[in-house]
Order: structure tokens, then sequence, then C-alpha cells
């Protein structure tokens, strides 16, 4: 299975999928995001997913938070089937088990950056206090500030903190610095690093920007809507080292 390691059982494991196919169907154009795709991801791991635009890393990466369904395989996160379950118990799993973070911050611009973050926390099941995720993020004497009075590196980590407050156990990132300049993409990172350190979450990282890959425990490579290849980084490397 492409991206598994002799090591890891599956009970250490935060996701396996195996087989996974995603077809898209327009008229009669078919195309095929996914070719059966095998992966697994151990728990606590930071993972980047790198390839050319329509390689398939968003699609999986949709399927992996609950937003999409593959159209056949199978997808585990520890030991649920995530491909067995039905829309409501799916929602509950985003809600419980996932932290989406995106290129652009979604913040609601009437809202402070607490209040922000408090969108997540009110219906988390056992979520921190805005103020620590905030604090988590180097933001917490921002917290009163709306997302105007705030830079766009700064909007972004309040969508970090907002994704983390929840505790999820995986944090999903498509372009997290893709709209950023190298410096404030770098405190990004370091932020999701502090996190993943800190929660023991598993994140999941989409970018374009190969730098970022030295920074992961793993690397998978897409073409083609397949893995080409998987990388093992015994070493990370600190955000700040990376080459932008």
């Amino acid at each position: 299975m492409a991206g598994t390691t002799d090591k890891h059982a599956a009970a250490d494991l935060a996701f396996r999928g195996s087989d996974l196919h995603k077809t898209y169907q327009t008229g009669e154009t078919v195309v095929h995001a996914l070719r059966g795709i095998d992966f697994a991801v151990p728990r606590s791991e930071m993972l980047v997913l790198l390839g050319p635009s329509g390689s398939g890393k968003s699609t999986l990466l949709n399927i992996i938070g609950g937003l999409d369904r593959p159209t056949s395989g199978k997808l585990y996160y520890r030991d649920t089937e995530i491909t067995a379950l039905n829309d409501r118990d799916l929602t509950r799993y985003r809600r419980a088990e996932v932290g989406f973070i995106f290129q652009f911050y979604n913040l609601i611009p009437s809202l402070t950056a607490e209040e922000n973050v408090r969108l997540v926390t009110d219906i988390a099941d056992s979520p921190m206090a805005p103020s620590e995720a905030l604090a988590l993020v180097g933001l917490e004497e921002r917290r009163n500030h709306y997302p105007a009075q705030l830079s766009g590196g700064e909007q972004q980590r309040v969508a970090v903190a907002r994704a983390i407050a929840k505790r999820p156990g995986v944090l999903l990132c498509d372009e997290p610095t893709g709209a950023l300049d190298s410096s404030t993409g770098v405190r990004v990172l370091e932020t999701l690093e502090r996190a993943h350190a800190e929660l023991g979450t598993t994140v999941v990282i989409i970018t374009h920007n190969v730098g970022i890959a030295a920074m992961a425990h793993r690397v998978i490579h897409f073409r083609d809507g397949q893995i080409g290849r998987v990388e093992i980084n015994e070493k990370p490397i600190e955000p700040a080292r990376i080459s932008w």
C-alpha cells in the first residue's frame, strides 16, 4: 500500500485508503480525478500532498475531510470506515474530528477574532477557550480586533485558531500560505507546526510550494489521479529554514 511502512500497524494509522476512485461526469465528458489510490497516514504525522493542478490532491483532501465521497473504494479514519457513513454521521465526523484551513481565510468581517473562533467552540464537544486557541497562534492580544484590522497573515492565524479550537483529530490545509508572502507564510507554517506539536493533531497540507515538503514527515506526490511516489523525511526541518 503506497504511503505505509511496516512499523505502523492499522491501529497506529489516522487514515488508510484502499483502491479509491473518483469520477466526475459532465454530459459525455468523464473526468477520472482519482484512479485507484492506496495510501496510509500514521497518527500525529504532518503530511504534504504535492502535484500539479488537476492531479487529485484536492479531491483526496475533500474525501478525507468528509466533504465528498469516492465513487468506489474504502477510506478509514482510525477504526471508522468513512466511506460507509450516512450523511448525518459524516456531518458528525466533520464537526468532531476535522479542522479546515483554506487559502482564503473565510472570516466573518463583522465579528472579532475571538468571535470568529467562538463560532466553532460553541458547537464543539470539548473545545478549548477561544482565548486559549488565539494564544496558541500568538494572537491573544488581538482577540478584539476585526478582520479588517488584521494583516493577511494574522487573519490566516485566526483561521488556524478557529480550526484547532475544537481539538480536531486531523487538520486539513488547502494552500494555507498561497496568498501570503514568504515571511508571513513562514509564520503561518510555524503556527501549524506548533499546533501539531502541542495537540498531537494529524496535519495534511496541500501546496504547490515544494519547499514546504521539507517540514513534513511524509510527502505524497500526485500525478494524473494517482500516487507517483511517497517520500519519508526522517528529520523534518523547521519552517524558518524552508527555501521559499
